[in-house]
């Protein structure tokens, strides 16, 4: 089990220019992203920056939330709800009425098997794959206490207690092995 703090992240620029992202876990598979998960802030209506061959997941984490549209999507993003999407489809943020909102992004390699991204208060969840587990706010993970922000990743069963609520990843196993971060 791997615990990390926002000590441990790195910030960088979109890849659009227009913003920035806080990358909090990159695996790489050959030279290329196979999992990437972040946070980013939409503080305004505007386009999201393509990756080819990469499905998103995206789930509002702060803020009133917003529409994506675009390449045939209308997609809602309201808080706390989990929304997927290709990353190579032109989509633009509608709607966000200059209210910024918070959101926590899992980035996938399209000829990988895709997450399971779910909203979790108080859960045991059994082994199997990778789990990764962003706390919303304050929370406790096999009795570690986590902060806000803070991510976990195990492949062991994980039993959760967060009243804010931790955002859980699970990835299955890649060719036969599971993905470990670096």
């Amino acid at each position: 089990m791997k615990h990390m703090t926002p000590a441990d992240y790195t910030v960088q620029p979109w890849a659009n220019g227009r913003g920035q992202t806080v990358e909090l876990l990159r695996i790489e598979r050959a030279g290329a992203l196979a999992l990437r998960l972040s946070m980013a802030t939409v503080a305004e209506d505007g386009p999201f920056s393509i990756f080819a061959g990469i499905e998103r997941n995206l789930t509002v984490i702060t803020g009133p939330g917003f529409v994506l549209q675009g390449g045939g999507l209308h997609l809602t993003c309201a808080p706390l709800v989990p929304v997927a999407f290709p990353g190579d489809v032109a989509v633009s943020a509608t709607g966000t009425h200059n209210q910024p909102s918070d959101d926590f992004n899992v980035m996938t390699a399209r000829h990988l098997p895709r997450p399971e991204v779910s909203v979790a208060h108080d859960a045991v969840l059994p082994a199997g794959g990778m789990i990764c587990l962003f706390a919303l706010g304050a929370a406790m993970v096999n009795g570690i206490t986590l902060s806000r922000h803070d991510l976990i990743v195990t492949e062991g069963p994980a039993r959760i207690s967060a009243a804010s609520g931790v955002i859980v990843v699970r990835v299955g196993s890649w060719d036969g092995r599971i993905a470990h971060p670096t």
